[in-house]
């Protein structure tokens, strides 16, 4: 039979491990907390981003391609896109406005018209893959956009940039005019989005 006496040097060594462990123990689950912090964070910004088009059976870090000057070989080929000299932009349309059309495409509202009427698009401004409308803030009254589909070439005039509640829809509703909407959202603001039309130019 063993006896195992605890000298004070032992009991001090042994605390010492304890403390250590503790530390390190204590620290890790400290920073896994964190991160869990982070990543719900940003998922409640990814829903508020989002809300605006998946709450409407539409459904719209890497901060790669802000100014994109993008058109891949598939969209050459359909020849579908908006350009914006003023922004730089020139970006392939798709349609559909789902996270994953959005996060390749500037999006077309499948409810609204591709030639005549009210053509309505959307696309991210920062935060994704793709955020084709990151500029599109910049834009005034006067300014040019560019509207390509086939063989239709359309020219448009901006008449309007205002910020709206992300619950009205009534910029998406047909118009007689030939009318161009631009739809994204508003950075920190996600009860809002901004919105943009032009009219077409004759």
């Amino acid at each position: 039979m063993f006896i195992i006496i605890y000298t004070s040097k032992f009991i001090n060594v042994l605390s010492f491990i304890i403390s250590i462990f503790l530390y390190l123990f204590i620290n890790v689950l400290w920073h896994s907390n964190i991160l869990k912090i982070e990543k719900v964070e940003f998922k409640v910004d990814f829903i508020a981003q989002e809300n605006f088009i998946q709450n409407q059976t539409i459904d719209s870090k890497n901060l790669k391609n802000d100014n994109a000057i993008v058109i891949n070989e598939t969209n050459k080929l359909n020849n579908w896109y908006i350009q914006i000299d003023k922004i730089a932009l020139k970006a392939p349309i798709q349609e559909g406005t789902s996270k994953e059309i959005l996060d390749d495409y500037v999006g077309h509202f499948e409810e609204s018209s591709k030639d005549l009427g009210n053509i309505c698009l959307a696309a991210h401004n920062r935060g994704y893959k793709n955020n084709y409308f990151s500029r599109l803030k910049e834009l005034q009254e006067g300014d040019e956009i560019k509207y390509i589909y086939k063989d239709i070439k359309k020219i448009y005039i901006v008449t309007k940039h205002e910020i709206i509640q992300n619950t009205d829809w009534s910029n998406l509703e047909p118009t007689e005019e030939n009318t161009i909407t631009l739809i994204t959202c508003v950075e920190n603001e996600p009860k809002y989005r901004r919105c943009i039309q032009g009219i077409e130019k004759l």
